[in-house]
């Protein structure tokens, strides 16, 4: 189901249709039509599961489906400016490129971005694009931050006769595109499915923070990055989608909430504790959290 309440910047969850209808303050927290956009972007109406949806943690998805959760709008507004980006980059165009096209199978449903030749006349490209933060760009092009001894040694103190180190950037770190790489390859098996060719996967990223003084600490110095996507085995793919699905029918089927959601999909707890919209339904995060508040007491 869609979200019920939106968040309003005193914390007070207001119902959505009074919020449109009737703001209980005494100014909108922003423009009606951009709270409507909100509104509607979060209610796709899909009877199957999408691709996005079985790639998050299933117990998330389960909760979002089955509970009346709350979104803040603020939160929102990076989804609905890829939204704008979006729309920008293939409405009457007037060229060949297929966008926001709508595929299914028997396990999932999917809306991909573009796909045509996209970058050059020679590669039928599938397209994605992506607003996103300069950390999330850092670990997809996979910049980390080393140390490095400087041939120096610490002359007195503690750590007197030790050698010292310096952090140097280097680039040839893993590119964490996981979650990226099962949206698109799952995309290309669809169009595949239904005839068409992908000789490429691309990612267009735009860094929402771009410019900031700790976007440059990251050596994000563009606000915008192409990201290759490699090939995953269809086999793979197939399996590891219809396992996901089969228990998010199962839980929908017996309403029983589906085991945690595994370390990764829940980013190692940093989503349970301040980017979960239905974190307030989970046991486990609401344990997390009790913990949190204890140690900062």
């Amino acid at each position: 189901m869609p979200a019920v309440y939106f968040v309003c910047p005193d914390n007070r969850k207001v119902p959505i249709v009074s919020c449109l209808n009737n703001c209980p303050h005494k100014e909108r927290c922003m423009f009606l039509p951009t709270l409507r956009s909100i509104a509607i972007s979060s209610d796709r109406k899909l009877s199957k599961p999408s691709v996005t949806e079985l790639i998050a943690g299933t117990r998330e998805t389960y909760l979002k489906r089955t509970t009346d959760y709350a979104i803040d709008p603020f939160d929102s507004l990076f989804a609905l400016h890829g939204q704008a980006v979006h729309y920008m980059n293939y409405k009457k165009q007037g060229d060949n490129i297929l966008g926001e096209v709508r595929m299914e199978d028997e396990i999932t449903t999917g809306q991909f971005d573009m796909f045509g030749y996209v970058l050059n006349d020679k590669k039928l490209t599938l397209g994605d694009l992506k607003v996103t933060s300069s950390y999330k760009l850092m670990k997809a092009l996979g910049i980390y931050k080393k140390d490095v001894p400087t041939g120096e040694v610490y002359k007195s103190g503690v750590k007197k006769g030790m050698p010292k180190y310096k952090k140097e950037t280097s680039f040839d770190g893993v590119r964490h595109v996981m979650d990226w790489a099962l949206q698109l390859n799952y995309y290309r098996m669809l169009l595949e499915d239904n005839g068409y060719d992908v000789n490429d996967m691309v990612i267009q990223a735009f860094c929402r923070d771009f410019s900031t003084r700790v976007a440059m600490e990251r050596n994000i110095d563009r606000p915008l990055y192409i990201i290759k996507i490699n090939r995953i085995s269809d086999r793979w793919l197939q399996r590891y989608f219809s396992y996901k699905a089969q228990n998010l029918k199962e839980a929908l089927n017996n309403n029983d909430i589906p085991p945690v959601c595994t370390a990764k999909e829940r980013w190692y707890d940093r989503k349970c504790l301040g980017f979960c919209n239905v974190a307030d339904k989970c046991p486990y995060a609401q344990v997390l959290k009790q913990q949190q508040e204890k140690l900062a007491m």
